[in-house]
């Protein structure tokens, strides 16, 4: 059995798997918790449904073990297993599956789209191409293995119980010279904390119904762990525009003449004989020879 679900930029990938079969609607003894273990009938509350639960309680206690009695509950029955996954995990093949990640991106100030399926990528390239950092870089076809590698992850240690990847997509697109292609990179985007001896664990349960022999309805609980693969997409867009550039050279000699007179300004309110310094006056009765001439009773 494989299972891939879908939604929107994400994709989960099983890998393991717990099994509880031939479940029925029926009456059977509850975990033991804080609101469920009973020493009698008195102790369980018929109608009472435990967020956390299992069931509905029926309002007897009943023996869980030989030694410790629950509440009981109508639910499916028997209870779901509580046991660890499979070590080495059931799929752990599915390194070698390929993925194959369509992306379409677009700039809508300059009107531009574009999708990671180049122009040149025909039919029998894709058919035959895998994505490889120094071979194959913009193929958009990828090996489970091959991500786990780029991420420097172990894909066995991580099938057991699940996780989380991210494929990263970045854009850098120049218009003018028409370069624009994706750049991959991947990370692991999960908890992963190697000082403690909590394990990351990401798994969802699904069930599947039948009717057994009897014509009763049935079902198999699925409780899958698993690889979910988020696709985060960046991107930026540049290109030349000469109104712009234009209005951006005035914005900056506009600022020049600001800078200058606030400049002037501070210099007036430290110096006190900054204006002395500043000019030089020629007062009445002072000769200035300008190109030979003389100039009397000039004042400036």
């Amino acid at each position: 059995m494989f299972c891939m679900l879908q939604e929107d930029n994400s994709f989960f990938m099983m890998t393991n798997m717990i099994l509880t079969p031939n479940q029925t609607l029926s009456k059977c003894a509850e975990y033991p918790t804080l609101k469920s273990i009973c020493t009698s009938d008195m102790n369980c509350t018929k109608g009472f449904k435990d967020a956390r639960g299992n069931g509905v309680q029926t309002g007897r206690c009943v023996d869980f073990s030989d030694s410790v009695k629950t509440c009981e509950v109508l639910a499916w029955c028997p209870m779901e297993k509580k046991v660890k996954p499979p070590n080495p995990a059931l799929l752990a093949d599915a390194e070698n599956f390929t993925i194959f990640i369509k992306n379409n991106i677009q700039f809508t100030k300059f009107n531009f789209n574009k999708r990671n399926i180049l122009p040149n990528m025909n039919r029998s390239y894709l058919a035959n191409c895998v994505f490889n950092r120094n071979t194959d870089p913009n193929c958009p076809i990828f090996r489970i293995k091959d991500i786990f590698e780029e991420a420097r992850e172990d894909f066995q240690t991580m099938a057991v119980y699940g996780g989380i990847m991210a494929v990263q997509i970045q854009w850098d697109c120049d218009l003018d010279t028409d370069s624009c292609a994706p750049q991959y990179s991947f990370r692991r985007i999960d908890k992963k904390d190697t000082e403690s001896s909590e394990t990351p664990v990401f798994n969802l349960r699904f069930a599947k119904y039948y009717k057994n022999s009897d014509g009763k309805d049935t079902r198999t609980l699925i409780k899958g762990y698993g690889i979910r693969l988020d696709v985060l997409v960046y991107g930026k867009a540049k290109k030349f525009c000469f109104l712009t550039t234009i209005i951006n050279m005035g914005g900056l000699l506009s600022f020049v003449s600001v800078v200058d007179y606030v400049i002037d300004l501070l210099a007036r309110c430290i110096l006190k004989d900054f204006s002395k310094k500043k000019y030089n006056y020629l007062h009445e009765q002072e000769l200035i020879r300008v190109n030979g001439d003389h100039f009397e009773n000039t004042v400036v």
